[in-house]
């Protein structure tokens, strides 16, 4: 099956990817299908997701298979790896030509187009971001405009859509101080800058929570990684 693709026009919004150089090569390939740490059940159902929904997974991996089983046959999943990312790191858009190549998964479409033209498709019924948000912040994505980010998806999102953000979390009161280094981000912070954007604080989880997580270690540490404390967090745009 020959890869699909959108090309949205150009818009304000920028995306990242928070794993350093070869993480994709060494990852291994379990997915939230299939390694339950990821919570993936848990994960898909607080993001609501159903038969013929359309979702945008932003910088898209882990989660795609399970999206896909989530919304069926009659709905979408729009797997973002944008072009910055795909030259660096082309195993990731690898592993998902490899997915939309399994017929089960002819859901999937793919976009590579580079940061200052990614448009997400409008009429979505959830936007997911695992784990990349904390990079919007870093030198490599100039660092983004996040408001203009947020208001982007906003736009996308039908009237009680929802914007669901998985993160690293980092201490109170630490902002984005450690979004490079540490990679992670303060929970406050992110509700700060989503509910600026005009949406509402619908939920939050503590599924993947880990209060031995001191915050001082950087994620790919060996001793904290895959047992970082994370927050849950979805917002609804207003109907």
């Amino acid at each position: 099956m020959s890869r699909r693709m959108f090309i949205g026009a150009a818009a304000a919004a920028a995306l990242s990817l928070a794993l350093p150089a070869a993480t994709f090569a060494q990852a291994p390939p379990a997915d939230a299908l299939t390694d339950p740490a990821m919570k993936g059940p848990e994960v898909i159902a607080f993001m609501g997701l159903k038969p013929g929904d359309q979702v945008a997974d932003i910088i898209a991996g882990r989660f795609v298979r399970a999206e896909s089983k989530a919304v069926g046959p009659k709905g979408k999943v729009y797997a973002v790896m944008p072009e910055e990312i795909v030259k660096p790191h082309p195993e990731g858009l690898a592993a998902l030509n490899k997915t939309v190549a399994d017929p089960a998964y002819a859901n999937v479409v793919i976009s590579t187009t580079p940061f200052s033209a990614l448009a997400l498709p409008k009429g979505l019924n959830a936007v997911f971001i695992r784990q990349n948000y904390h990079d919007l912040y870093d030198k490599f994505m100039g660092p983004a405009d996040v408001p203009a980010f947020n208001k982007a998806v906003f736009a996308a999102l039908k009237p009680g859509g929802v914007y669901v953000i998985l993160d690293h979390a980092d201490a109170p009161g630490s902002g984005v101080t450690g979004t490079e280094t540490r990679h992670r981000i303060e929970e406050a912070r992110v509700k700060s800058d989503v509910l600026a954007a005009g949406f509402k604080l619908d939920g939050e989880s503590k599924i993947l929570a880990n209060p031995e997580d001191d915050h001082t270690k950087m994620v790919f540490n060996p001793a904290i990684r895959g047992k970082t404390d994370q927050f849950l967090l979805r917002f609804k745009k207003p109907r």
